[in-house]
């Protein structure tokens, strides 16, 4: 069992340090309406990687490389809506809240966070990396702890997302702390985080349609 504890420990800080759109979003978010809406980017995985998890491990195991592609152009098209939209937002000075601001309340915090949770749910479906993670690398580790029993498979799953929550939820405090810095600041580092979110999808995209090269 220490094995498979490790080595999710090991993969779910992989998960939660490589760059990805999840990770972009996840920044623009909590600087845009602070932790709370960033927390919500964080536990959207516990969402999606339920279906996921079943599917890719339990069944297909492997996806069919053209369903893939697809996956991941309508992923990368997803991600550059989103990207486009806050962009938009950015540049019109309507897209951050000041911490340390008191602002009129244009839509219900419930309503704003059903709508936040709802688009990091989309793009985590729409994005490749699940699929190939619990396809090739994390699915079979989870396999073996099965066969072992539920207790290892139970063990690797608590290491593996015990990890990565912890390192996005670091994140989200980081980045909302940032907010309390001087705005012409905490404006660059949001558009260097949107125009990272761009530059995935536009990555998403390309690989999409000339997966070879």
């Amino acid at each position: 069992m220490l094995s498979l504890i490790s080595q999710g420990l090991g993969f779910g800080f992989i998960a939660g340090t490589s760059p990805g759109p999840m990770q972009s979003y996840l920044i623009s978010t909590t600087l845009t309406n602070g932790w709370r809406r960033g927390i919500l980017v964080v536990l959207s995985p516990l969402i999606t990687d339920i279906p996921i998890i079943l599917v890719m491990t339990f069944w297909l195991q492997n996806l069919p490389a053209d369903v893939l592609r697809v996956i991941q152009f309508a992923g990368g098209c997803f991600v550059m809506w989103l990207a486009w939209g806050m962009l938009r937002q950015w540049r019109a000075g309507t897209l951050v809240i000041r911490a340390d601001v008191n602002v009129p309340i244009i839509e219900t915090e419930q309503h704003a966070g059903r709508r936040t949770l709802q688009q990091a749910v989309m793009m985590n479906f729409l994005s490749p990396g699940p699929y190939i993670f619990w396809g090739s690398i994390t699915g079979p580790l989870l396999i073996e702890g099965l066969e072992n029993s539920v207790w290892h498979a139970l063990g690797f799953l608590l290491a593996f997302y015990g990890m990565f929550l912890c390192i996005m939820t670091g994140m989200v405090f980081i980045f909302d702390r940032l907010r309390r810095v001087d705005q012409r600041i905490t404006n660059a580092i949001l558009l260097v985080a949107l125009f990272v979110l761009a530059g995935l999808g536009i990555s998403l995209i390309y690989g999409s349609l000339f997966p070879s090269i």
